[in-house]
């Protein structure tokens, strides 16, 4: 059962244990404990889902290649603005 009830008192520490959570950095009974919390505090599942969506946009952005030609577009930006001196 959540000890916010859902009603916005819901902390930063509770938040951060979230985000530990997500991270696979929590012991067995700690995992326990927030997803009993998750369970039964929709202020903070929301929260949660949000976060799970993020994690999978970001992760699926990492994976995306970047045009062929970028990174020549770059490097021709950077030896224009840097001259090498002979």
């Amino acid at each position: 059962m959540s000890d916010c009830q859902g009603l916005g008192d819901c902390d930063d520490a509770r938040m951060q244990r979230i985000y530990e959570y997500l991270d696979g950095a929590l012991t067995h009974d700690d995992i326990a404990e927030i997803k009993d919390h998750l369970d039964g505090c929709p202020e903070c599942f929301e929260q949660y889902d949000l976060e799970c969506v993020i994690r999978v946009m970001v992760k699926r952005s990492c994976t995306e290649a970047a045009p062929a030609n970028l990174k020549n577009a770059i490097l021709d930006r950077i030896h224009s603005s840097n001259p090498v001196e002979a």
